[in-house]
């Protein structure tokens, strides 16, 4: 199998770069479709409308329901065709994006992709995620192509809760440790083939990054301040975990979340906060090294991320809850396959209650964060 290396046509990074959404849809169409939800058109729908005023394409804001599912995609699809759009572009968090991309796919048309919150790592990739109408993981729906361009406006984004980009680096977190595994599986990735060089050398610099500008991010971010660790956990969050993830492939962490989404309680969780509780429970599954662990759950406490069960919502842990979780994260077809060894129920149920415990140890003894 080829070797396959995946990323957006262009990646922006920079303040204030809404205000030139206008400039850089233009060579791609004459009207966009801007999907997002309300607070965020309300937060940046001046500037972005103002930014078009200058060049020749329209805009049309359209809002987002608060849920990737195959009918809302249904549904914009039809604004796009009522309104004669020919650009797609998402504004907003994660959810907002993967609707974009997923409705850009079905028209046949460009895509822009604008996060408002460093949150996660799928503005980059070829990928949606789809859930079912009331939040339940659904599918992935891999695209035959990623975002002509991925603008990031650091601004609107130090002005984000600092909650969201911390949630970001908890899927920036599972990004190296996931590419290593897919890597030592010899496993396919999501964007169709073998790792590169180049992907796994980004995640690990992704990694890297966290470790040493995480915690000087957020404490910048809590202060109002737009620093060159935020700038650079901003680019770690969202290009390097992007391109990493998706060139090198995801394993045990993100099959724990989607498994963790049946709870019904973890659903006012982000996404990259059940990462990092995913990412524990495969380093407990790998047996790492106790200074790894240490290292990663030490990093959580400090930047806020969950390492126990009670912090991403899981209070009342029973076994079948827990047994329920670990059966959806081995679910055929999804990506705890990619571990480098056979893994099973009963081995993901254990390291989900091993990562727990370590978790609750780490509160109780090793750091003042709750």
């Amino acid at each position: 199998m080829a070797k396959i290396y995946n990323s957006p046509s262009k990646y922006i990074q920079g303040p204030d770069e809404l205000a030139n959404l206008g400039g850089y849809v233009t060579p791609l169409g004459s009207k966009a479709l801007v999907i997002c939800s309300p607070s965020g058109k309300r937060r940046v729908g001046d500037k972005i409308a103002g930014g078009f005023e200058a060049v020749d394409a329209a805009v049309v804001f359209e809002d987002f329901n608060g849920e990737c599912s195959k009918s809302e995609v249904e549904r914009i699809r039809g604004v796009v065709a009522g309104q004669g759009c020919d650009v797609v572009v998402g504004v907003g968090g994660g959810k907002v994006l993967d609707t974009a991309k997923a409705v850009a796919f079905y028209e046949d048309a460009p895509v822009v992709i604008c996060p408002t919150i460093a949150s996660s790592d799928a503005p980059c990739s070829a990928l949606s995620v789809l859930y079912t109408d009331d939040g339940a993981f659904d599918e992935y729906l891999f695209l035959p192509s990623n975002p002509n361009i991925v603008l990031m406006d650091t601004t609107v984004i130090a002005a984000s809760p600092v909650r969201l980009t911390v949630s970001g680096m908890g899927d920036a977190l599972a990004t190296w440790f996931e590419a290593k595994a897919c890597v030592d599986a010899d496993a396919g990735t999501c964007a169709g083939g073998k790792s590169t060089m180049a992907a796994l050398a980004l995640a690990e610099l992704c990694y890297r990054t966290l470790m040493a500008d995480g915690v000087k991010a957020k404490v910048a971010l809590e202060a109002g301040a737009a620093t060159k660790a935020v700038e650079s956990i901003v680019e770690a969050n969202t290009l390097l975990s992007g391109i990493g993830f998706e060139s090198c492939g995801l394993a045990c962490a993100h099959a724990v979340h989607n498994g963790l989404t049946q709870l019904p309680e973890t659903h006012d969780m982000y996404h990259g906060e059940k990462v990092a509780f995913g990412t524990l429970v495969q380093l407990v599954l790998e047996d790492a090294p106790s200074e790894e662990l240490d290292g990663v759950i030490g990093f959580c406490c400090e930047v806020g991320l969950p390492v126990t069960l009670a912090q991403i919502g899981v209070t009342d842990v029973t076994p079948e809850k827990v047994r329920a979780v670990a059966e959806a994260a081995c679910a055929p077809g999804d990506t705890m396959g990619n571990m480098p060894f056979e893994v099973t129920v009963d081995m993901v149920e254990n390291a989900i209650l091993g990562a727990d415990a370590l978790g609750r140890y780490a509160l109780g003894e090793d750091c003042c964060c709750e």
